[in-house]
């Protein structure tokens, strides 16, 4: 379980192929603190699992199913990712629950700044859209974030300096492809009502 608050961008040193999919092997320091084999971590709003780690970044195995449903599979060499370590008790929900189990990707149409900020306007995918509602969570990229505009065909989000400043989102060009994940609430309260 994770919050959606990136504690740091990585940088990812090498992908290779495996039997099962690939391995990514990421830079970083700030979340190498406590970070075991073995442990999850969240990649670009994926969660994955530590293998092995040295004092300069992590590696981790991505399976065809995440390759599959996410941007990992187009990452290269150099590619910026957004990083954090997964929640314990003691850690502040300063977003909100997240999974790391991406719903799907969808593309930047538009941006525009707003101060040191930005608005961002996304393509609102048809398989997720019952979930997208204004004021509620969702997760891109590994970044909890607040929906500000809702339409029929897209949703907005209103990117702080901070989070313009610190995550991939604040370099994040249009028609560009991200990860998204919706508020897991949303998904048990239409499971809830459908038994009813």
């Amino acid at each position: 379980m994770f919050t959606g608050i990136v504690e740091e961008m990585g940088t990812v040193r090498h992908v290779g192929l495996t039997k099962s999919g690939s391995r990514l092997e990421i830079a970083c320091s700030r979340v190498l603190d406590r970070l075991s084999v073995g442990d999850s971590v969240n990649v670009a709003g994926a969660c994955l699992t530590v293998i092995d780690r040295d004092d300069r970044g992590f590696a981790s195995d991505i399976a065809q199913e995440i390759i599959a449903r996410t941007t990992l599979g187009t990452l290269l060499r150099g590619s910026r990712v957004n990083l954090e370590r997964a929640a314990t008790p003691e850690t502040a929900l300063g977003g909100h629950l997240v999974q790391g189990h991406v719903d799907g990707t969808t593309k930047l149409v538009a941006r525009r700044s707003e101060g040191e900020g930005a608005r961002l306007r996304f393509a609102l995918p048809k398989t997720t859209a019952r979930y997208i509602v204004m004021k509620g969570f969702i997760t891109i990229d590994g970044v909890s974030l607040t929906i500000a505009g809702l339409g029929k065909t897209y949703f907005e989000v209103a990117l702080n300096p901070h989070a313009a400043e610190r995550t991939t989102l604040g370099a994040l060009g249009v028609g560009e492809t991200v990860d998204i994940e919706v508020d897991i609430v949303a998904k048990y309260v239409e499971r809830l009502l459908r038994k009813s």
